[in-house]
């Protein structure tokens, strides 16, 4: 996809999530496709810890030279940082961060758009990588969400 194409997906992320979501139970959330899968619920929490991930992550690339991008474990998160909580709080972080995040791409100057870094576990990293990151990332949880919420 051209840069375009990923701002336009970018930008509809949090709705692909929130319609994935309509109609859902508290039961729904927490059903299981498997004993080892995570649920619908747990999907909005990972989404919310990786999109404010994500914020931080595009603005040091932008504001320091050379930014050293660090890696986390999404599994240690869903263990230790309760997904098992209510997930509106979850939803508004994701809603927010990524309003924030296209206001500031859609900003950005071609000087800043070939700004890079390096990812602790996958090497050089860039504005444009990304924007292909998480142009799609919440598109691809709400079909993972859909598919919890279909048992």
């Amino acid at each position: 996809m051209n840069r375009i194409a990923l701002l336009e997906r970018y930008r509809t992320g949090y709705e692909a999530v929130a319609d994935a979501l309509t109609g859902a139970t508290e039961a729904d959330l927490d059903r299981r496709p498997a004993s080892d899968d995570w649920s619908a619920r747990m999907v909005v929490h990972h989404l919310a810890d990786s999109e404010a991930t994500a914020y931080i992550r595009l603005r040091r690339l932008i504001a320091e030279d050379d930014a050293v991008i660090v890696g986390y474990d999404e599994a240690e998160f869903a263990r230790r940082l309760h997904y098992d909580r209510p997930i509106a709080a979850s939803l508004a972080v994701v809603a927010a961060v990524r309003a924030a995040s296209l206001e500031l791409l859609e900003r950005l100057t071609p000087e800043e758009w070939d700004r890079s870094g390096s990812h602790s576990e996958s090497g050089p990293y860039s504005v444009d990588d990304w924007l292909s990151i998480y142009a799609s990332h919440p598109h691809d949880h709400a079909d993972q969400i859909r598919r919890c919420l279909e048992g």
